[in-house]
């Protein structure tokens, strides 16, 4: 008895950790049904992880469609158990209680996953459902007990798959496995697209992120081949209003049954986007007070749209960020000028691009996305002896100098396991970075050092470059300046 690891497919890329998860979950042999919870964003991979469990397994998948009513999904669900079964004539659900039962009863002499993908649009239509899963586990019930199903619920909605757990939701303390499958991050990114050449993977990361659907779904694996060939592919395949990839924020905010006035959602990421971080900076920025928009920061956070990052230097302070690049993309870019990018005319979209790359993607996009790629890689790619320790938290934050009043932005701040303060950084997207920003780092070092918490390490994150002085300076500063080009960031520690 026990559990082992199913073969990997030949077409999966990455997702080592989750689909080593996954298969532990749906091949532990011990008596009695589970439930597990699978959730992430849109386009990231959960059905075809789910899929390929269950083609590994024999086991049983159904994936659920939108605006079906109660009675058709139990006539859908009927007609798959019966082609999984391969029995004359169709099975016939009077209600989720029979079915649930019925899906209980496909395995009882091997374990197999039984998969209901997005599970939300029948939570939807049968708001009794989760409820009627948890009678269904009930630990005395004999179907649970002679059942080795391994019923796994799956939904891109993060803040309603995560409900399913917490609080008093009926489901509570019932899951053995809640597997949130992420984006890649911006290596492995590079990686999935096949760019070798690493700015141009950042520019690409920037506008798209981690998702990794866009490519083989919504560009065909087409990427630009070049620096120079990046600006048109921009213009052919994002903001080019018969890609799919041109309606994609507007159909994922959509898509969220939490998010419904979406007119101030979209208000509200703009405003972010734009640069305001705060509650205060957010309602100023849409002409409300902050209290009128409190709910609405929440469920963008329940959503996984919008984190709420604290301030590394100042307590119960905290910025709101935008998680998702390509949503900060659309906000910052493609929702301001939409009608001057949905209107087709020789030459318009390219001309609005060439000015808008120019100042408004390197303000609103590339810093921002930049900046969160070096926070990323001092959190999880770093070596410990880089930093002479191992990083714990890693942030941003305010450093206010008391005797000057002057308060300078640190883009990075890397905390010990005990709390110590093991590196400061600056990181530029677009500037040649020279000695002046190494003396700004060090003069906040020195008012930090007045508090008793001077940084170990001085780092200096650049996209561009590095002046030779400043090489020298941090050639001889015995490691206690580390500088971080893009090569570093991509392949080095």
């Amino acid at each position: 008895m026990g559990s082992y690891q199913l073969p990997r497919p030949p077409a999966m890329f990455d997702r080592e950790w989750e689909w080593k998860q996954l298969s532990r979950f749906v091949t532990n042999d011990a008596a009695g049904a589970t439930l597990g919870i699978m959730s992430g964003r849109r386009r990231q991979g959960k059905t075809f992880l789910l899929q390929a469990a269950c083609d590994a397994t024999g086991g049983f998948y159904y994936g659920a469609t939108e605006a079906v009513p109660r009675g058709e999904a139990l006539r859908q669900l009927g007609a798959a158990v019966s082609a999984f079964l391969g029995t004359p004539g169709q099975l016939r659900f009077s209600d989720w209680a029979e079915a649930i039962d019925a899906l209980l009863g496909l395995s009882r002499e091997r374990a197999i996953p039984v998969v209901l993908d997005e599970f939300p649009y029948l939570a939807r239509e049968a708001k009794d459902l989760p409820s009627v899963i948890q009678v269904a586990l009930g630990p005395l019930r004999a179907e649970k007990l002679e059942s080795r199903a391994r019923l796994l619920l799956c939904g891109s909605s993060i803040s309603f798959m995560g409900g399913l757990l917490m609080g008093s939701a009926p489901l509570r303390g019932r899951a053995g496995i809640e597997l949130i499958v992420p984006p890649f991050d911006f290596r492995r990114m590079a990686e999935f697209w096949g760019i070798s050449d690493y700015r141009l993977a950042a520019l690409v990361y920037f506008i798209l992120g981690g998702t990794p659907a866009y490519r083989t779904e919504f560009v065909s694996g087409t990427s630009p081949e070049s620096l120079e060939d990046f600006d048109a592919w921009v213009v052919d395949h994002v903001l080019n209003p018969a890609s799919p990839l041109f309606r994609e924020v507007r159909a994922l905010l959509a898509e969220d049954p939490n998010l419904r006035d979406m007119g101030l959602y979209h208000t509200v990421l703009a405003a972010v986007a734009e640069g305001n971080a705060t509650r205060g900076g957010i309602a100023s920025r849409i002409e409300r007070k902050a209290t009128d928009i409190s709910h609405h920061l929440t469920v963008l956070q329940e959503a996984g749209l919008l984190v709420a990052a604290p301030d590394a230097f100042r307590a119960n302070r905290s910025e709101y960020r935008i998680t998702e690049p390509f949503v900060r993309f659309y906000h910052a870019i493609m929702r301001p000028f939409w009608a001057q990018f949905e209107s087709v005319r020789p030459g318009r979209t390219e001309r609005f691009w060439e000015s808008l790359s120019k100042t408004r993607f390197l303000s609103s996009v590339a810093g921002p996305v930049f900046e969160e790629m070096c926070r990323v890689w001092a959190a999880d790619m770093v070596a410990d002896a880089t930093l002479d320790g191992s990083p714990a938290l890693v942030r941003s934050g305010v450093v206010t100098d008391p005797a000057t009043r002057k308060s300078y932005e640190v883009d990075v701040v890397v905390s010990g396991m005990d709390g110590e303060l093991l590196a400061i950084g600056e990181a530029k997207w677009g500037d040649v970075i020279g000695s002046g920003h190494l003396a700004r780092l060090r003069e906040i070092a020195g008012v930090l050092e007045k508090r008793g918490r001077r940084p170990g390490r001085l780092l200096l994150f650049s996209g561009t470059g590095f002046m030779p002085a400043l090489r020298a300076e941090a050639a001889a500063s015995g490691g206690e300046v580390q500088l971080v080009d893009l090569a570093r960031l991509y392949e080095g520690e």
